[in-house]
């Protein structure tokens, strides 16, 4: 015999009981769910937005305050560079100048005491001298030069002047222009026989001693030195440096005065 329940549908209890609000009660509980996880999702996501907006905002400030250190910086800079600039040229200009000082030293010791002059044209720029005319044997020689002329005791005291001459340091070659006896040949007249005795004996001369190892020295557009004018930030630093060195210095002194 098959049971039968005699319970009434809404008392009954268990497995069997029917659902008494139906699937609505789920659907509502799922999306309450679905809700709080896009609220927790849009918080998080603003969270993350506003900490990027912070950090931006912060390296933007960062950037700015590095900016405006090397503009202070910047004068520092340009005068580090004037300053190498004006050491090189210094030093290329140093390295390029020729010790006439220690020609002339060495020429009066090697002068003998039988010769004596009576013209000396120096030039440190090649192929050009100072106290000659423009066809001046000088106008050959890749470096400084001297042109003398003057008088010795005849030919063989000329011939060991040259001879001597090529001792000076830096001296790479002597060059003999002219050299007569007596006053009559062509070196008489107008340039080495000037100051000399007019005697069969006396030789005159005129030659050229070239120095073509030697560096050549600047000039012209080449040894000019620009100088810039420094910024005002370098200009108010260098005057306050200059009242403080001066306010220690009178500091110093007002001390030294009553201590002594």
């Amino acid at each position: 015999m098959r049971p039968v329940n005699l319970i009434p549908p809404d008392l009954r209890r268990g497995d069997n009981a029917p659902l008494r609000a139906g699937p609505l009660a789920y659907i509502v509980v799922g999306a309450l769910g679905l809700v709080l996880v896009g609220v927790t999702l849009l918080v998080l996501a603003g969270n993350q937005v506003s900490e990027r907006q912070a950090e931006a905002v912060r390296l933007h400030r960062e950037d700015k305050a590095a900016q405006e250190k090397a503009q202070r910086l910047a004068a520092y800079t340009q005068f580090q560079s004037m300053t190498e600039r004006r050491l090189a040229t210094v030093s290329e200009l140093a390295n390029s100048r020729f010790d006439w000082e220690r020609v002339m030293r060495e020429l009066s010791l090697i002068l003998p005491h039988d010769v004596w002059l009576t013209e000396l044209a120096a030039s440190a720029a090649p192929g050009a001298g100072e106290g000659g005319s423009g066809e001046s044997s000088a106008a050959g020689i890749n470096g400084p030069s001297l042109e003398m002329s003057g008088c010795a005791t005849g030919q063989d005291a000329v011939a060991g002047f040259v001879t001597a001459l090529k001792d000076i340091e830096g001296v790479t070659r002597v060059g003999l222009e002219s050299s007569s006896v007596g006053g009559s040949g062509e070196g008489g007249g107008s340039g080495g026989g000037e100051g000399c005795q007019a005697r069969d004996f006396i030789a005159q001369f005129k030659l050229v001693v070239a120095f073509d190892a030697a560096p050549t020295p600047i000039t012209g557009e080449a040894g000019e030195v620009t100088a810039e004018e420094p910024a005002a930030g370098e200009l108010a630093e260098g005057s306050e440096g200059s009242e403080s060195e001066a306010t220690s210095e009178g500091e110093t002194s007002t001390v030294s005065s009553e201590g002594g």
